[in-house]
């Protein structure tokens, strides 16, 4: 029963993990679209491939527990597209891009740090703690990244 109970725990918190990541590559590939070149689309070039890297680690985890990773709904992923369209419709310059990914990755951050908080004192595995500890800094140094070019 603790064993289906920790890998039920882990399982959920592997998922929130995984859709996080998802949803920071997304946001990445959306606002990508927006930037012609330059060091900006070389950080957020970088930046996503940090995201697809933990991404895939974090599949890997759920796999091994017998599980798919699961995707965020196509709803969902309009929304985000569509809403980067529109932050982005009037102003591409890459001080307002780099504005909207702060704003992003600063989502991400709380939200791992929730995920963090939500699992810590549950049976959860301390490699999944401790990946998803990982995870918001990688996202807490995007911000300071993005911020060179404010």
């Amino acid at each position: 029963m603790v064993n289906s109970k920790r890998m039920s725990e882990n399982a959920d918190m592997l998922d929130k993990i995984y859709k996080n990541l998802k949803s920071g590559s997304d946001s990445m590939i959306n606002a990508m679209s927006r930037v012609s070149g330059g060091e900006l689309r070389g950080e957020m070039t970088a930046q996503l491939d940090g995201y697809e890297k933990y991404a895939g680690q974090v599949s890997k985890m759920i796999r091994e527990q017998g599980n798919t990773p699961k995707e965020e709904g196509l709803i969902s992923k309009l929304s985000s597209k569509l809403n980067m369209n529109l932050n982005t419709m009037t102003d591409t310059t890459d001080a307002h891009i780099a504005k909207v990914l702060i704003n992003e990755a600063t989502a991400g951050v709380a939200d791992m740090t929730g995920i963090v908080r939500e699992f810590e004192n549950t049976s959860c595995s301390e490699a999944s703690l401790r990946l998803a500890r990982e995870i918001a800094a990688f996202e807490e140094n995007n911000i300071k990244d993005f911020k060179k070019f404010l």
